[in-house]
């Protein structure tokens, strides 16, 4: 009997009625390679079959078809087959202001723009149906749009009361890096020196290097084209021409837009501009 082969471009699910939510659904990871990277909103998935490897921060673990994974925003993280075996995943991406939004209305404190969760991964039963019933009813196009922004919101408010907050700090703060990342954050679609880095945070380059990877998880380098792609997919959801969003990017061609996109989305911009 022939095996059936299961497609390996990721699909991506989004509705302009529910902006604040995108997601993406995997069946066969093994061709789908990350390099370390952030994203700026909420990510949350399910491993739906097959095992994988998963980095977090500073944590590495071996995960399972059952296993939900989360990435505060910021966390540099990445995802990727172990030695070939098949593996399916399914991703959730929240905007942060309206996952704060539903905080404060939980009752959580108004004095932080997010609650951030301590879990990096999850293996409650309960929230892995969840997410999977919850991805079927939004990639469902005969559903209407109340019903799944109620799902999300029950879905959500229910992660919220399940799951236990990160510590107030979870990083040690360098005033002068978090200066050196704003710069890189407002100038990334520039031509970038590091001198111009060094100049904006008052740090010699061999201190900026050393301390940015330590708090950032990332080479200054690695974290402006992070930026830059973050910056891309804003373009690229509202219908951007791939060439132009690469030039407005920062990219000097479409070829390196394509290339660093794939690197850190396993996808190519194509694919991530047309959802299913």
């Amino acid at each position: 009997m022939a095996t059936v082969k299961q497609p390996t471009t990721p699909r991506f699910w989004r509705d302009p009625a529910l902006p604040f939510v995108e997601a993406r659904d995997v069946l066969d990871g093994r061709q789908l390679c990350y390099a370390r990277h952030s994203h700026e909103c909420f990510s949350i998935g399910a491993i739906t079959a097959g095992r994988s490897s998963y980095l977090n921060e500073k944590a590495r673990e071996r995960i399972a078809a059952g296993s939900v994974v989360l990435m505060n925003p910021g966390d540099v993280h990445a995802c990727n087959p172990l030695e070939g075996q098949p593996w399916s995943y399914r991703m959730f991406y929240v905007e942060v202001a309206w996952l704060s939004e539903l905080q404060q209305q939980l009752g959580f404190s108004r004095n932080q723009p997010l609650r951030a969760f301590a879990a990096i991964l999850s293996h409650d039963p309960l929230l892995y149906r969840g997410l999977n019933r919850l991805y079927e009813l939004l990639s469902d196009s005969g559903a209407d749009t109340l019903h799944k922004h109620c799902a999300l919101l029950e879905f959500f408010s229910e992660l919220q009361r399940r799951l236990e907050p990160a510590p107030a700090s979870r990083r040690a703060d360098n005033p002068r890096i978090r200066l050196a990342a704003e710069f890189i954050r407002d100038h990334c679609t520039e031509a970038l020196k590091l001198e111009d880095i060094c100049a904006a945070a008052g740090l010699s380059p061999s201190y900026l290097i050393r301390s940015f990877r330590h708090g950032y998880g990332m080479t200054p380098h690695a974290y402006l084209l992070n930026r830059r792609i973050q910056y891309a997919q804003a373009r690229l959801r509202r219908g951007g021409e791939i060439a132009e969003v690469a030039l407005a990017a920062g990219f000097a061609d479409q070829a390196h837009f394509q290339r660093t996109f794939k690197q850190l989305l396993a996808a190519t911009p194509g694919q991530y501009r047309r959802p299913a």
